[in-house]
């Protein structure tokens, strides 16, 4: 697909993942624009972040008698939250405000001994804004992680871009993430994609 052509079909980036097991529990917080001005709740955002984060602990296997269980803990929410943060931001700030399309946010997991995160965020965007996360996504693809961090750390630098994607590159650079994309054009909405991002790390 060309740069800036009108996306019509659903297409799919990197490690995404779109079923997950029926079994597992499952947390999903949901943020409605039409309520008021969502970036209004800017604030909010950590907190929900945190509470991500601490609804995991209930998930990693804890033996009393490992000193690792909390070290081991302590690191997997402070990634979590980290992820949970930045994809809740990415997700308000360039949210379509006038889509009236819900935010969707939250966590799954996966796995039993060796447990793995997977948190994710929906939002809409125009076509102009899809076209442009696509690019970046395409280059995140195709370079090396850690290079590209310091091409885009200079460019942040020099200008005020605030599309760096700085918060992405540093998820797979230090908690060794897994990320996926998935485009869906809204049918009564031509100039309106669903972008869902899904970020895995293990705990």
């Amino acid at each position: 697909m060309t740069h800036g052509s009108l996306k019509t079909v659903t297409q799919i980036f990197g490690d995404f993942i779109d079923q997950f097991p029926p079994d597992r529990d499952s947390l999903e917080l949901t943020f409605t624009p039409s309520s008021r001005p969502i970036r209004q709740r800017w604030r909010n955002n950590l907190l929900s972040a945190h509470f991500v984060a601490d609804y995991l602990s209930s998930f990693l296997p804890v033996d009393a008698q490992d000193s690792r269980t909390e070290k081991r803990l302590k690191q997997s929410k402070g990634a979590v939250s980290y992820v949970a943060n930045e994809l809740l931001e990415n997700a308000i700030k360039f949210n379509k405000d006038d889509a009236n399309y819900k935010v969707k946010f939250g966590i799954h997991f996966i796995g039993e001994s060796d447990v793995t995160a997977v948190i994710f965020a929906s939002n809409s965007v125009n076509q102009e804004g899809a076209n442009k996360l696509e690019e970046f996504i395409e280059e995140i693809l195709a370079s090396d992680p850690n290079e590209l961090y310091l091409q885009q750390l200079e460019k942040s630098a020099d200008s005020e871009s605030e599309t760096s994607g700085l918060g992405l590159l540093t998820m797979i650079n230090d908690y060794s993430a897994k990320i996926g994309w998935k485009f869906e054009p809204r049918p009564d909405s031509p100039d309106t994609i669903a972008v869902t991002t899904v970020v895995q790390i293990a705990v």
